[in-house]
């Protein structure tokens, strides 16, 4: 009898603590790496472990600024401002003509375009079709890009310009991050807002 009563207070104790936590409670959300130092890990520190969060396998891809050269702190977060009638659901990253344009993250040419708006521009989905980078106003095409061709994060894929109808003074990369629809068609999609995911 004593042990029935004492697994009883145990579940019972058990059952309490699992109420208090709420029975909703998953794993934490992302964590950042942190970045590391020579220094810091000859003294044994250890970037953070990146726990991805139960039912976030849809977040973006982590992504570098895909102009060479552009620190963070030279951008500005503009995707909700009004241009015309419609938001920009995009940033202006802007750089002398002929800085090169690199690619935010590994993937896939899916599209070289040329339109009124954009100019110059390269659809780019991600390993995972699950995203679409999108560069515009491209001066030019770094040599040899084609449609199909795979890319690392880091590869240069054209240069800053001021192609389509951005001002000629102002020569910029106009840069866009879609989540792609179900028939991953590269002019179709939600946008995000590539700001915050920049690094």
């Amino acid at each position: 009898m004593k042990k029935v009563l004492v697994l009883l207070a145990i579940g019972l104790i058990g059952f309490l603590a699992w109420a208090a936590a709420g029975p909703g409670t998953s794993a934490p959300s992302v964590v950042t790496p942190s970045v590391v130092t020579p220094a810091q890990r000859a003294m044994g520190v250890a970037p953070a472990i990146v726990t991805p969060m139960i039912g976030d396998s849809a977040a973006p891809r982590p992504m570098i600024i895909p102009v060479a050269g552009v620190d963070r702190s030279a951008m500005r977060d503009m995707f909700n401002e009004v241009r015309g009638n419609h938001r920009h659901e995009a940033i202006d990253i802007l750089a002398p003509r002929g800085t090169p344009v690199i690619a935010a993250d590994d993937g896939v040419v899916r599209k070289l375009f040329t339109s009124a708006a954009g100019g110059l521009t390269v659809y780019e989905f991600d390993p995972d079709q699950r995203y679409c980078y999108y560069y515009a106003h491209l001066d030019a095409y770094a040599q040899g890009l084609h449609e199909g061709q795979l890319l690392h994060r880091g590869d240069i894929l054209g240069y800053v310009g001021t192609t389509g109808n951005a001002p000629k003074d102002t020569p910029h990369l106009h840069f866009a991050l879609i989540r792609l629809d179900p028939d991953r068609r590269w002019w179709k999609g939600t946008y995000v807002n590539p700001y915050p995911l920049l690094r």
